[in-house]
């Protein structure tokens, strides 16, 4: 029996059988992910609120309905659709290789059929995915990865990201060796040193970064494409329920709302129900970081999407999908419409982080204090070097990339000194032709810090 379908359920009163009381028990059954942060206004956040049960309908046809909702966590993308194409689930939120992988494997299918409904947040630069080594490792690019082992979740946006990378430099499937790990298999090994390289999705590459393990070498804003997660729900589902997807639709609006009305309540918050570090969530939900919550479907993803399903054609990695058919906005603008909500001028806008984030101060996370700004440079490195000098416990620090605006954290960007200024990097490339245009040199966060000391 599909595990959708409506059923009846009889009272268990001992009334006559003429007079039982029938109720519908309609089963919505959602995979999401708690340990991917871009999926968080669809999936942890939405469970841990209650907002689904709040925007679920309670008239008309729905009067009696008994509402039977079960929330699956998986690792990647990949596992949630297969459990939809074995009618497991109802509902899938994952990043846009997967989303595509699963327009295409249900249209590969005689009858089945998924939808996209919605988007839950995007990147425009692409950053959010990454490939990192280990810490002490002496790879600083990516074409220093031929004929080594690299590791990835086959089938996420990590793994399509891998492959754009390997395209773009030239490096076949042949000349490096591709493992499939997941993403907290593939951590483990790159603190451990086992592997040469992992490629994973977001929070993780900043999960090593934030703990010490891990070092970025490409990140997901070299490929030039958006990077961004979305909603896809199962035809069949969504034609029987149109009312749930237009409710869940509105729980992940209000879960968007949520992060953004209070950044440091919510990653706080969401630390407690993912156990990923609360410093490192902050990278993506505050001012200025990685993540853009948004539900709408842009033109651009669409390109981006298409584009993206190239990537995985070449490498034959996919069947083909009919993009018209399986993207839809009719649940998303019915879902807007309801709230009272302007969805053509949330779609019409986008967020670049290279214009968003010019300007943006840098900050200090003090575990007592909470999180300080400074406007300069010299203000930023003189009060981590006061904090230090009092044996202050840090939670983190964060500035931006001077080439993309992406928001870093400070003890693992690229430092530039120039005479008395100073610049950060993600990556050491730039930043090495940035010391050499401006008479300058490539030096740690330490030895930034160390100007301002009494010391220094």
């Amino acid at each position: 029996m599909k595990t959708f379908l409506k059923t009846t359920l009889t009272s268990t009163a001992l009334v006559p059988l003429a007079f039982a009381a029938w109720a519908e028990e309609i089963t919505i059954a959602i995979g999401h992910q708690s340990m991917c942060t871009d999926t968080y206004t669809a999936g942890i956040v939405v469970k841990e609120l209650g907002l689904l049960e709040k925007y679920l309908p309670t008239d008309g046809e729905y009067a009696d309905a008994e509402w039977n909702i079960t929330w699956s966590d998986y690792s990647s993308g990949g596992p949630i659709t297969n459990q939809m194409l074995a009618n497991k689930l109802n509902i899938g939120v994952m990043g846009d290789y997967p989303l595509i992988v699963n327009g295409a494997k249900f249209q590969e299918t005689d009858s089945l059929r998924s939808i996209y409904v919605a988007g839950t947040g995007y990147n425009l630069k692409g950053s959010g995915n990454a490939i990192v080594v280990p810490v002490e490792s002496d790879i600083y690019s990516i074409d220093q990865l031929r004929g080594k082992s690299v590791s990835t979740p086959v089938g996420s946006a990590a793994w399509g990201m891998l492959l754009k990378a390997m395209q773009d430099n030239d490096m076949p499937a042949g000349e490096y060796v591709l493992k499939n790990q997941s993403p907290a298999v593939g951590a483990a090994n790159i603190a451990a040193g086992k592997i040469d390289a992992h490629s994973d999705f977001c929070p993780w590459s900043e999960i090593m970064e934030f703990r010490g393990t891990g070092r970025k070498i490409y990140d997901g804003s070299e490929a030039g494409v958006p990077y961004l997660h979305g909603v896809v729900v199962r035809e069949d589902f969504a034609e029987e329920y149109p009312e749930v997807v237009e409710a869940f639709l509105k729980a992940v609006i209000e879960a968007g709302e949520w992060i953004r009305e209070d950044p440091m309540r919510a990653v706080t918050e969401m630390e407690t129900w993912t156990g990923v570090e609360k410093e490192v969530l902050y990278l993506y939900f505050s001012k200025g970081g990685h993540l853009t919550l948004d539900p709408t479907i842009k033109a651009e993803w669409v390109d981006a999407l298409k584009f993206d399903h190239g990537v995985l054609v070449r490498e034959k990695a996919i069947p083909p999908l009919d993009f018209d058919a399986w993207i839809t906005e009719d649940y998303i603008k019915a879902a807007y419409a309801d709230m009272g909500l302007d969805y053509e001028a949330d779609k019409a806008a986008t967020v670049d982080p290279k214009e968003a984030n010019a300007g943006l101060p840098a900050e200090i996370w003090h575990a007592r204090d909470g999180v300080s700004t400074y406007e300069t440079m010299p203000e930023f490195l003189a009060a981590v070097a006061a904090m230090r000098g009092t044996g202050a416990k840090l939670n983190a620090t964060y500035v931006y990339d001077s080439e993309t605006g992406l928001k870093l954290f400070g003890k693992t960007a690229f430092w530039v000194k120039a005479g008395e200024d100073y610049a950060t990097f993600l990556r050491k490339g730039e930043a090495e032709t940035y010391a050499a245009s401006h008479s300058g040199e490539v030096i740690t966060f330490d030895a930034a810090i160390a100007d301002f000391t009494s010391e220094g």
